[in-house]
């Protein structure tokens, strides 16, 4: 009987190491498979089970696991080929880009992008007005300030071994928030009705006046961007783009113009903007 008692424990820690004894798959859904791991592939991940013969092999694309534990109790973490940073280790990740066609509105803008990670990244833009053609010769001067966080846009359905041709390529959406800082002519024209009444026989006319006032003002937006960009030899970089969104400013003139968006008006603050960046990578 003393035998009995001795023997119940040890056919406990038996089966116990039997039953841990085991290397466990966890699926990116979190299924746990409960197996014995035989090869770990390019693609694939292949295991016999504890209810099948052993050389009944099976096998899972690597895409599905989230990580593996070992028997021993290490662990061996995966990540889909597309949203692993060691497949884009040879991917320049930082960009310096003007927007191309700002100097022709009166501002010149500078813009740096950083990737993040795989499909997110981050950019900031500086505007400096005054420095471009001042075609409506408002002298303006001042500064304004983008800040953004893209998404690009991930495939529709994923292949095996599919990955991002280039972190920073491809279409992407990206909020933005807008702020900046500005002075500038504003001429005002308008006629003296009181200019005394010529001789009969003489054409009336009018006297005609110009006034001009400097005017300072704060402007703000918040916009949705919708753009593409494209990278060309892991070097140069076309950014194009277009966005919508709300918008301020502390004084409206003649123009709906604020160097970094547009205006509809004050009662109608829907804010617009659009722009050609081009740059280089490193």
């Amino acid at each position: 009987m003393k035998h009995v008692f001795f023997l119940i424990p040890a056919l406990l820690i038996l089966l116990s190491g039997n039953l841990f004894a085991q290397d466990q798959i966890i699926k990116q859904s979190d299924e746990v498979i409960l197996c014995k791991i035989k090869e770990i592939g390019l693609d694939e991940v292949k295991y016999i089970l504890p209810d099948y013969p052993e050389d009944v092999l099976f096998a899972l694309d690597k895409d599905e696991i989230d990580k593996i534990v070992f028997e021993n109790g290490k662990t061996l973490s995966f990540l889909q080929k597309m949203n692993d940073p060691e497949t884009y280790k040879d991917n320049k990740k930082n960009a310096i880009k003007l927007d191309f066609l700002s100097p022709l509105s009166g501002n010149t803008t500078f813009a740096y992008e950083r990737s993040l990670r795989p499909g997110r990244s981050i950019e900031g833009d500086v505007g400096i007005i005054g420095l471009g053609i001042d075609p409506g010769d408002e002298n303006p001067g001042g500064v304004f300030f983008r800040f953004g966080y893209k998404f690009l846009k991930s495939p529709d359905f994923y292949l095996r071994g599919m990955r991002y041709a280039h972190l920073l390529k491809g279409s992407y959406l990206k909020p933005t928030i807008t702020l900046g800082f500005f002075s500038r002519d504003n001429y005002r024209y308008y006629y003296d009705y009181d200019y005394p009444t010529p001789e009969p026989g003489y054409p009336y006319y009018e006297d005609f006046i110009e006034q001009n006032e400097r005017i300072n003002a704060v402007t703000g937006s918040i916009q949705l961007l919708l753009g593409k960009q494209w990278i060309i030899d892991n070097s140069f970089l076309v950014d194009l783009y277009w966005g919508i969104g709300y918008g301020f400013s502390t004084n409206y003139d003649a123009s709906n113009y604020f160097y970094s968006h547009t205006l509809m008006g004050e009662e109608f603050p829907l804010s617009l903007s659009a722009g050609l960046k081009m740059g280089f990578l490193w």
